[in-house]
């Protein structure tokens, strides 16, 4: 991979050629397992290397960490590697004790971010740290919980923040084990364009085969770099067996990834382009989503006319929607023709939902 613009803040301090790669397993389960994958990783374009050594679970019963005992197997991969190190803290005790086995980056989970109450105990046991400290996004789609999470570091003098976008938490089945709901990070970078953002493509994808994929895109959207879990023998892995790679196939993704350099005008508009482009890939994946689920009521509406007895066509609620629709699309700058044009389209579209749901009783 070569760099694709210059980089900020702490990240400068790394002079990287290319995005910050922080790759590991999910878990440390032996001092052996976590050597060997290190050693493995320091073939690759990884620069950090990272380990669970605290696993908050959503229901008890599973494997929950090795504690502190992996504290030291991470010092041994520093001093036999030279690569960073970095887990996740939960709490003012996870803080001192990464602290006090020198790690070098921690973050802030998921669960954690979800809670102020949380977060505000950590960033009181990071005050004034030259630690790195990454936020990873709460679990539920809430973009106010993460600005809050780095608001509160900022507050406690912590020096060197970035954010990780793993995701977050639906009820309903897709694709991925976290919607990426690629917006919220969108709109986060936005507000803070000078905050490093990492993606952790492995929780959002929970399955190996769509890493790549998501990595790109996120590279396509300017962010700085990858967080990835990474085991020597993935399927025999304690905690997350499906999302996890190997060293050589790490390597591999980072070789065919697809990043641009900032040289000239003509390069930096292909960059600017590439990352408008990618955001309304985004957009649109999120219409056709929205469009999906508006056509699934309709079908409902449809079942329930058919039960009742009820004309599928009603002008009167039609008129309506078309009313309120516009003076909606007025407020976003949305034409009043292009506002009929699309809604016209939708509503044939569940009108024919819906007559198919008839001519099949």
């Amino acid at each position: 991979m070569k760099n694709k613009k210059s980089q900020r803040s702490w990240l400068n301090n790394m002079e990287l050629k290319h995005p910050l790669v922080i790759a590991g397993p999910c878990s440390a389960e032996s001092e052996d397992q976590v050597l060997n994958v290190a050693h493995q990783l320091k073939k690759t374009d990884a620069t950090v290397f990272r380990a669970g050594i605290w696993k908050p679970r959503t229901r008890p019963g599973n494997f929950e960490g090795v504690g502190e005992i992996g504290l030291k197997w991470l010092k041994k991969v520093k001093e036999q590697t030279g690569l960073l190190t970095a887990t996740e803290v939960a709490n003012p005790v996870h803080v001192e004790l990464a602290i006090k086995n020198e790690v070098d980056i921690v973050w802030i989970g998921a669960r954690s971010t979800v809670s102020p109450f949380i977060v505000q105990e950590i960033a009181e046991a990071l005050r004034g740290t030259n630690k790195i400290v990454l936020v990873k996004n709460p679990v539920n789609p809430d973009l106010s919980l993460w600005l809050g999470a780095v608001e509160r570091l900022q507050t406690s003098n912590v020096k060197n923040i970035g954010v990780i976008h793993r995701g977050f938490s639906s009820y309903e089945k897709t694709r991925y084990r976290n919607n990426p709901e690629w917006q919220i990070p969108i709109d986060l970078q936005n507000q803070f364009p000078d905050l490093p953002l990492l993606i952790d493509p492995s929780h959002i994808a929970g399955r190996r085969d769509i890493i790549f994929d998501l990595c790109q895109r996120a590279l396509d959207l300017n962010y700085d770099g990858l967080m990835i879990e990474t085991h020597h023998q993935p399927d025999d892995a304690w905690s997350d067996v499906k999302q996890q790679i190997t060293p050589d196939v790490l390597k591999q993704i980072t070789i065919d990834l697809k990043i641009r350099n900032e040289q000239g005008n003509a390069i930096e508009y292909q960059n600017k382009i590439a990352n408008l482009r990618t955001q309304i890939d985004v957009a649109d994946h999120k219409l056709t989503e929205i469009l999906g689920k508006r056509m699934e009521i309709a079908d409902k509406i449809g079942v329930l006319k058919k039960e009742n007895n009820v004309a599928i066509l009603q002008n009167k609620r039609w008129n309506e929607i078309l009313e309120k629709m516009i003076l909606q699309g007025e407020e976003n700058g949305l034409s009043k023709v292009f506002i009929l044009k699309i809604y016209q389209a939708i509503h044939q579209e569940s009108i024919n939902h819906q007559n198919r749901l008839h001519k099949d009783s």
